[in-house]
């Protein structure tokens, strides 16, 4: 096996674990691969380092390749190699915000994003701020399918704004924004700080949701595919190790060093754990699923996913639907995922997609080497999306 260096791009959150792990856990060695990691700033600050050669692969919004695509941003085609994670991500509000809500016997449940919604609404006084790390980001996407799945009405009482991850906190104590989307550890970081508390994990709008993405540049990939496949199969495992409950401590030691997020381990540990506090009155909340990285099929890049990304940008930018969808479809490559996972005779889905949102509870489905279990994947208003349906 030859060599290869690999220069990747991060994000300090807890998401890009699977790359760090790979690099510092031996996966990548074990492909014969030495990764060199470069944390950026900021997502447009990633985004144009992957598109301009940079770097050679991403830890990526998932919406950022569909996005490029169908022509929203600069000029690039990219390709997804696997998800990099599930879920992972909260809403975050002031307390002054919380404050109102508890005074209407909001209970934070943690689980209704219904109710959750209408009661945000209904206690704001303004125009509400909520900030997302990138408008290209599921962050963004679902927030605005929890808005519109309110009422339009709803839709103009609120202002959103776009906030680098680490500055969310900052941005709530000097009174900018009103609430956030954000990955861990920054939504853990405003209740810490004593600026926030947290309202909702995004996994109560869609249960299982595609969030960060492993993405290289389609040149790069087609220029190297023994390499891309390596890189795939490296982070796969990496993956697999980070699901197993016994080496989150370890994990999230490895992810507090400066080089990486620069945060306590005991902060991070609370996103692998799903075992949240969501106010400085201590109260804390399980939620099943909350960063998921490959149980459940969640690193096969599923075009249905892909394809509901696709429809929801089409449709808010005016762009037409059919030709977004499919072109979205060929971004998230399931053939190399596909090359890549079957010498570790993987659970690998017979078909490219799903119908989202029909699992409300977990199923098994058949793959290429017997069953694989899919986790229950409900959007919260009850509907389903068939990326191909039928006329």
């Amino acid at each position: 096996m030859k060599g290869a260096n690999v220069t990747v791009g991060i994000m300090p959150l807890v998401d890009a674990a699977p790359i760090i792990a790979a690099k510092e856990l031996g996966f990548a060695a074990q492909e014969g691969l030495t990764l060199e990691l470069v944390k950026a700033p900021s997502w447009s600050t990633l985004r144009d380092m992957l598109v301009h050669g940079r770097v050679e692969a991403a830890h990526m919004l998932a919406p950022v390749p569909v996005a490029l695509v169908i022509g929203l941003g600069a000029h690039a085609e990219l390709d997804v190699l696997s998800v990099l994670s599930v879920n992972g991500t909260v809403v975050g509000v002031s307390n002054a915000l919380a404050e109102r809500l508890r005074s209407q016997q909001f209970a934070f449940d943690f689980r209704d994003a219904m109710a959750a919604g209408h009661a945000l609404l209904e206690c704001a006084t303004h125009p509400l701020r909520i900030a997302v790390p990138f408008p290209f980001s599921m962050h963004a996407e679902l927030l605005h399918y929890w808005l519109a799945g309110l009422g339009n009405s709803n839709l103009q009482a609120v202002e959103i704004k776009t906030i680098p991850p680490s500055l969310m906190a900052e941005a709530m104590a000097a009174g900018e924004i009103d609430a956030f989307c954000v990955g861990e550890p920054w939504g853990s970081i405003a209740v810490e700080n004593g600026v926030g508390t947290l309202l909702l994990p995004l996994a109560a709008i869609w249960g299982f949701a595609p969030e960060k993405v492993l993405a290289v540049r389609k040149e790069y990939r087609e220029a190297e595919p023994d390499v891309t496949e390596r890189l795939t199969r490296a982070v796969w495992r990496a993956g697999k190790w980070l699901d197993q409950a016994e080496n989150h401590m370890t994990a999230s030691e490895i992810l507090s060093r400066p080089e990486y997020v620069d945060v306590a381990p005991e902060i991070l540990e609370r996103a692998f754990e799903g075992r949240l506090v969501i106010s400085q009155r201590g109260e804390t909340r399980q939620v099943p699923n909350f960063l998921t990285f490959t149980e459940g099929s969640a690193s096969f890049p599923w075009q249905s996913w892909a394809a509901w990304i696709a429809r929801q940008l089409a449709s808010r930018h005016g762009l037409n639907l059919d030709t977004a969808i499919e072109a979205a479809k060929a971004v998230f490559r399931t053939d190399v995922y596909r090359a890549a996972l079957a010498p570790e005779l993987a659970g690998l889905p017979l078909s490219d997609w799903k119908i989202e949102g029909a699992a409300l509870e977990r199923m098994k489905i058949d793959s290429a080497h017997g069953t694989l279990q899919l986790e229950p994947d409900a959007f919260f208003d009850g509907k389903v999306f068939d990326p191909n349906p039928r006329s």
